[in-house]
């Protein structure tokens, strides 16, 4: 099972709300520990999400990215913390809180995490998705203190 800090998991619904109409993103970082969990043998657990900047200028309410210097910048963040990038995030302004062709074709780096955080209902829903065997698979969690 999949575990995620609560102020995070506040914190990306938070992002997708302030960013509407457009895409939110942002990076993943936490600890994959060995020896837990899926079918992988290891568990992972959300411990920050870090903010990134929409780079898009031409469709920005349904596509996203984030530019090489940052994500470069957020990767050594992480890793003076002890953390890894784990997986991703982005929001879906007006559609449902699941991957679409373009976030497959587009986002799909083996064993990442992507959240996705919908606003088409209040609260914003969000759902976590493994990368895995060329598809989505949609992740149980838990939020913890």
């Amino acid at each position: 099972m999949l575990r995620i800090e609560y102020a995070d998991y506040e914190a990306l619904r938070a992002h997708g709300e302030e960013t509407y109409p457009n895409e939110c993103c942002g990076v993943l970082l936490g600890k994959n520990i060995a020896g837990e969990g899926n079918s992988a043998g290891t568990i992972n657990h959300v411990q920050q999400i870090v903010r990134a900047g929409n780079t898009r200028t031409d469709s920005a309410h349904n596509r996203y990215n984030i530019a090489p210097q940052e994500l470069v910048k957020i990767q050594r963040q992480a890793r003076g913390l002890g953390l890894d990038i784990i997986g991703f995030y982005h929001s879906h302004p007006g559609t449902e809180p699941e991957p679409s062709a373009r976030d497959l074709a587009e986002f799909s780096y083996a064993g990442h995490l992507y959240a996705i955080v919908s606003l088409r209902v209040e609260p914003a829903e969000v759902r976590l998705f493994r990368y895995d065997a060329g598809n989505f698979h949609r992740v149980s969690f838990v939020t913890v203190a």
